[in-house]
């Protein structure tokens, strides 16, 4: 039985290899997301094809930011598709422009804090203000929903200082950085298993190469699932 506090990841090249992915994973997985990697090779396209097509909840990962005329008309666009989550940076100004933007649509907006492959050193390296990265992404994620963010995407190491938040209460936290026990980390550096991110208050995570890259991608799956809390 699928789950869908899982998002898998189709971090593949193209439309057809996603959807060779998506028919080997089956009824296992109900919500995927499609990401910038895929954006040239037919990212659009796969995204409709697993909601309208197979039912699937899709997550549209493409983390905009830009000025707030440009976010508010892209996210106009991108919300007629009617697909689940889209991600903007987490900046006041890019957020209340996406939520302008989608108004009138479900698609909930998710506001990027600060990316799981950094650490306090990429922090330093792109003059961004010291201090804890914890704290940093704290005040972003807050910033973003007073803003008004559906919710936020932050590393499972900050979803329970996050879910305390009073801004917190009913948004949404999506946890990338999530690595099944035992699993390479790859390019991530603020992570943790499926258990304890969603007992720290994730509402859902993120898993891509765990999957994808595995010899038998819906065993991977059931696995992830099988770590998961009780509802």
């Amino acid at each position: 039985m699928s789950d869908d506090r899982l998002i898998v990841a189709l971090d593949v090249p193209n439309v057809v290899q996603g959807l060779a992915l998506a028919d080997r994973l089956g009824d296992a997985v109900s919500f995927y997301k499609v990401g910038l990697g895929m954006l040239t090779g037919g990212g659009f396209a796969l995204a409709n094809e697993l909601k309208q097509e197979r039912g699937k909840r899709v997550f549209l990962d493409m983390k905009l930011f830009d000025i707030g005329a440009t976010v508010e008309a892209a996210v106009r666009g991108i919300a007629q598709y009617d697909l689940d989550f889209l991600t903007v940076h987490g900046d006041p100004q890019v957020v209340r422009a996406a939520a302008e933007g989608r108004r009138g649509s479900n698609t909930k907006i998710l506001a990027v804090t600060v990316l799981t492959s950094l650490d306090r050193a990429d922090l330093d390296a792109n003059l961004i203000v010291p201090g804890d990265i914890h704290e940093i992404t704290l005040e972003r994620a807050a910033r973003a929903l007073e803003a008004g963010a559906d919710g936020v995407i932050a590393s499972p190491q900050e979803a329970a200082m996050i879910r305390a938040l009073p801004q917190a209460a009913g948004r949404l936290i999506v946890t990338p950085g999530v690595r099944p026990a035992g699993a390479a980390l790859g390019d991530q550096k603020r992570v943790a298993t499926p258990a304890q991110a969603i007992g720290d208050g994730a509402d859902h995570i993120v898993v891509g190469r765990p999957v994808w890259q595995a010899d038998d991608p819906a065993a991977a799956v059931r696995a992830v699932i099988a770590e998961l809390p009780p509802r």
